[in-house]
């Protein structure tokens, strides 16, 4: 980008030499390769209200230099908020393993339109790296899993002491018929 006075004079500068005033004008540079915007984990609930903690990326390139340097907002609010949406209309089973590759699509079409028309920007790709459920759900999920084994486990004891008992019980009348 071509700017005059901090203003935009040439949007595109094509490969070539080129003259610039000193002081007058500056070039802003900005690479056309894909980039990758990683985002921090973040906390999103799904539609049965169960929260879950999304890290995720999203892989971009610049499409229009002219609106890429004047736009204000940062596409991590905008990532952030496709997945929020994204994750608000799925259960919890859905997000984790039934809809993730529709819903990673979703968000890359959805998230490509916005940060074309705000950003000038493209989004080839979003990524969901993980899906974990937070601490302190992480805590009540394993100590409901424990109280379950260990009912089980007294319930296979129990069985097992009335067996004993019924074959301790057949072994006493076998013994006294025998006598």
């Amino acid at each position: 980008v071509l700017l005059r006075f901090g203003k935009i004079v040439e949007p595109d500068v094509k490969p070539g030499l080129h003259m610039k005033i000193p002081y007058v004008n500056s070039v802003r540079k900005f690479d056309a390769r894909l980039m990758t915007l990683d985002s921090t984990t973040s906390r999103f609930l799904t539609l049965e209200k169960k929260a879950l903690m999304v890290d995720s990326y999203a892989k971009w390139r610049v499409d229009d230099a002219e609106r890429f340097y004047t736009a204000t907002s940062g596409m991590k609010q905008i990532a952030a908020e496709r997945l929020r949406d994204q994750f608000g209309k799925r259960t919890l089973h859905e997000s984790v393993s039934g809809q993730r590759d529709e819903l990673m699509a979703t968000v890359t079409n959805s998230l490509n339109r916005a940060a074309q028309q705000e950003l000038g920007i493209e989004v080839v790709d979003v990524r969901v790296k993980g899906i974990d459920l937070p601490r302190e759900v992480n805590r009540s999920v394993f100590e409901r899993m424990s109280s379950e084994r260990e009912r089980e486990a007294r319930e296979h004891r129990a069985k097992g002491k009335e067996l004993a008992e019924g074959i301790r019980a057949d072994a006493d009348r076998q013994q006294r018929v025998i006598l």
